[in-house]
C-alpha cells in the first residue's frame, strides 16, 4: 500500500516506522508548508496528524483527490457535520479517531460499562484528569472528550462536561463533569476517571508509554479502510458498534 503522510512530526515518524515494518511504502512526507494535493498524488491512502487549524483543509484536499484519509488530529470537530456530509455525498472515505490505540479503545468501553454500574450509586462523584505533552494544543484532549461523552451517556446525574486547568477552580454544578487538563513534559497521554465518595474511591487509568500504540492503530485503519466509502471510527474497525 502506498501511503502519504500529512504531518511529519513525532507521530508521523512513528507511523512511518510501523508502516514500513508492515511492508507498506511511504510515497510522501508532507510538512506544513508543502503542497498537500501534490503530495497525495498516487497514494492509496493518506494519514493526517497535523494540528486543529490545518486538519479541515487537509481533509478537503484528500476528498478533492479522491484519496481515503485517516485523521488522527483532534480539535477540528466543530466542522465534523460538514465533513461527514461531504464525505458521504461525494463518495469519499474518512476514518477519524480521537485515539487510535487499541488499549484506549478498550478503555472507552470499560468507561461506559463502569458508568452504567455507577449510575444507581449516587454517593460517588465522578471526575476526570488528562495529562499530555506540552505541544498538545487542544484541551481537553479528543480522548478525554470521548471518555466524557461515554460517561455522560450512561450516568444520568451528569449532563455536560467542563474543562479546568487545575483542581483549584473546579465546577460545583452537580450536573457538570469536571475534566482537569494538564500539560507536562513529553507525556504521550494519561487519562484517569475517578469516582469518589466519603468512604472510598474507584479509579481507572490508561497510560500510554509511547506513541507506537497510536501509530499501529493508524496503520491498521489505513489497511482497513481501503475499498470503503463513508465515515468510520475505531468502533467500526474493532466491531464495537
Amino acid at each position: 500500500m502506498q501511503i502519504a503522510l500529512i504531518g511529519y512530526g513525532k507521530m508521523g515518524k512513528a507511523i512511518e516506522e510501523i508502516a514500513l515494518k508492515a511492508g507498506h511504502k511511504i510515497i510522501s512526507r508532507i510538512d506544513f508548508n508543502d503542497d498537500v494535493l501534490q503530495g497525495i498524488k498516487g497514494a492509496d491512502v493518506a494519514i493526517e496528524f497535523t494540528n486543529p487549524e490545518a486538519a479541515k483543509g487537509n481533509i478537503l484536499k484528500c476528498f478533492e483527490a479522491k484519496v481515503p484519509v485517516i485523521v488522527g488530529t483532534t480539535g477540528w470537530y466543530n466542522d465534523f457535520d460538514e465533513i461527514k456530509h461531504l464525505a458521504e455525498s461525494t463518495g469519499n472515505s474518512l476514518f477519524y479517531a480521537t485515539n487510535f490505540s487499541l488499549g484506549v479503545n478498550i478503555f472507552f468501553e470499560l468507561n461506559k460499562h463502569l458508568a452504567k454500574l455507577m449510575n444507581p450509586n449516587e454517593m460517588y462523584e465522578p471526575e476526570m484528569e488528562e495529562i499530555h505533552h506540552l505541544q498538545k494544543k487542544d484541551a481537553p484532549s479528543g480522548t478525554a472528550i470521548t471518555l466524557a461523552e461515554g460517561l455522560i451517556a450512561n450516568l444520568d446525574r451528569k449532563k455536560t462536561w467542563v474543562n479546568r486547568e487545575d483542581e483549584n477552580n473546579k465546577s460545583t454544578n452537580p450536573f457538570e463533569l469536571n475534566i482537569i487538563s494538564k500539560r507536562e513534559g513529553e507525556v504521550p497521554g494519561t487519562h484517569t476517571i475517578a469516582y469518589k465518595s466519603e468512604i472510598d474511591e474507584i479509579i481507572i487509568t490508561h497510560q500510554a508509554y509511547n506513541r507506537m500504540g497510536f501509530a499501529t492503530g493508524a496503520v491498521k485503519a489505513a489497511e482497513w479502510i481501503r475499498g470503503k466509502i463513508g465515515v468510520y471510527t475505531m468502533a467500526d474497525m474493532l466491531g464495537y458498534k
